[in-house]
């Protein structure tokens, strides 16, 4: 399910899946601007069937990030 998260990153980002990591981010993808990161929410909530708090969407910094929050709301995200 990695590659899930990686690909629905990579789509809103407008980057290739390969580019996409646990340790990206706004400081590590150039196209990731702050309307584009609540769009990413966005698609995270629908695709997932979650909703996030104000402080966990604060909180994303990089992908590890999003992993720990959707693991917090009971999604396993398999390597």
């Amino acid at each position: 399910m990695s590659k899930k998260l990686y690909s629905l990153v990579a789509k809103v980002m407008n980057v290739t899946s390969s580019d996409i990591n646990d340790e990206s981010g706004p400081e590590s993808v150039e196209s990731w601007t702050s309307f584009k990161g609540y769009v990413l929410l966005y698609e995270l909530e629908n695709e997932f069937k979650v909703k996030f708090t104000i402080d966990e969407a604060m909180d994303v910094k990089k992908i590890a990030d999003i992993k720990r929050h959707l693991r917090n709301h009971g999604i396993i995200l398999n390597d």
